[in-house]
């Protein structure tokens, strides 16, 4: 019955392939090549199959062992893995890191970091979600994700605790063509009320009815920075970006630096901190990708 296959059989099976013979596929499980051949007979027997063909000097795969045989790697892989992770969760390594990050940080560190984290922890599932405002905030409050790389907000979330991370500069910007960038001296604030400005629009509830650095009457509410990049590029309106999103855009003419009242040229600048619950801390998993964060991104 195929109830009773053992993981001893399809190793032997396995072995048996690799190593060329039943003799040494013997050699190398260190059993005696008459116990290979019965284990190997035996699995012929419970699944119904014959999978070697034994009529040569060595024995060779059927048609059908070649198919089985991708299914048996499969299941002893799955089982290693199972076991493999199993004793990481022993370890005190997380089995699965959540973590959450602010729109408005630098995508190229994340994707160095997940990839140094994927040969770190090769067995911790990484999980990232990227969202802004209090959307990015939600899913550590309510614990579907362990670790948050956040900004703060004039709204206080005393459940949580933070360490900083760094800093990231914010430009207001506008096209080239843009009758902002047209005027060619100091803007007065309030001619940014004349002109539609792109914003970011919170897609939970925590920050509902609030607006942050909005400065015109005129607002578009985008629910993603690439569209707001692009609705910029393309001379709908004028809003902040992060610098490091627009630099190559300021370089090549296409944007401007809108120099405003009361807005500083070099931009303002956000403290990027990552948050936690206090009895849910990070574990060996989730402190490495958070020193390895910072490592990366002080070297940017």
């Amino acid at each position: 019955m195929l109830d009773g296959v053992s993981l001893d059989q399809l190793r032997t099976f396995i072995a048996a392939v690799d190593e060329g013979s039943f003799s040494a596929a013997g050699r190398k499980l260190n059993r005696v090549q008459s116990a290979v051949s019965g284990w190997v007979g035996g699995l012929d027997e419970q699944i119904g199959v014959v999978l070697f063909d034994r009529s040569g000097r060595f024995p060779k795969l059927t048609p059908e062992g070649v198919l089985l045989l991708a299914d048996a790697r499969n299941i002893v892989a799955g089982v290693d893995a199972l076991k493999a992770r199993a004793r990481l969760m022993t370890s005190g390594v997380e089995a699965e890191l959540s973590v959450v990050i602010d729109v408005f940080f630098p995508t190229a560190v994340i994707s160095v970091v997940a990839k140094a984290f994927a040969k770190q922890f090769p067995l911790t599932r990484l999980r990232v979600f990227v969202e802004g405002l209090g959307a990015a905030y939600q899913p550590v409050l309510d614990g579907r994700c362990s670790l948050g790389i956040l900004p703060p907000l004039p709204q206080a979330f005393p459940s949580l605790v933070s360490e900083r991370l760094g800093e990231l500069p914010l430009v207001a910007v506008a096209s080239v063509g843009h009758p902002l960038a047209r005027l060619g001296h100091r803007i007065p604030r309030r001619e940014l009320a004349k002109h539609i400005q792109l914003v970011l629009t919170d897609r939970s509830d925590l920050t509902a009815g609030r607006d942050f650095g909005v400065a015109s009457t005129l607002t578009w509410r985008l629910a993603d920075l690439s569209t707001k990049h692009a609705f910029l590029k393309d001379c709908v309106g004028w809003g902040g970006m992060p610098l490091h999103m627009v630099e190559k855009d300021i370089a090549a003419g296409t944007l401007v630096v809108l120099d405003v009242d009361d807005m500083p040229l070099t931009g303002w600048i956000l403290t990027m901190s990552v948050y936690h619950q206090p009895s849910k801390p990070p574990g060996p998993a989730g402190t490495w990708f958070v020193d390895h964060l910072k490592s990366v991104w002080q070297q940017e």
